[in-house]
């Protein structure tokens, strides 16, 4: 079965820390761009930060710049998100997306991703 598994989500402070981390089973996360796209309550999905399939390129949102770095784990079915610095306005359901020979477009529309997963949430509240 093909499916990414996202874990890591907490309940931290403003200022802290976190690393998301997103799991694939039943494919390899090599030669698949990976993104990560995130859920406020009562908002749009959005895209965070993208790493294209071949690591030459990448996106970043705004808000995501200098906070927030998506990275390839060591094997080739994990990928992370680390998260520094967060705020409250970081809350959200965070989701990783994966598309095979992928590259990463401005904005990462949702409709470039085919693999998805469940989602992981993350509350910055003090």
């Amino acid at each position: 079965q093909v499916q990414l598994v996202e874990s890591g989500g907490d309940l931290v402070q403003p200022g802290d820390s976190l690393r998301l981390s997103c799991g694939a089973s039943g494919f390899s996360l090599k030669q698949h761009a990976i993104a990560w796209f995130r859920q406020a309550p009562g908002k749009e999905r959005e895209g965070v930060a993208c790493l294209a399939s071949s690591d030459a390129s990448s996106w970043s949102a705004g808000f995501a710049k200098g906070r927030f770095t998506v990275s390839r784990g060591n094997t080739e079915n994990t990928m992370f998100l680390q998260m520094t610095r967060l705020r409250p306005d970081d809350t959200a359901r965070y989701y990783c997306a994966a598309e095979y020979l992928g590259g990463c477009r401005r904005g990462i529309p949702e409709t470039d991703f085919d693999y998805w997963g469940q989602g992981t949430q993350v509350t910055v509240s003090s």
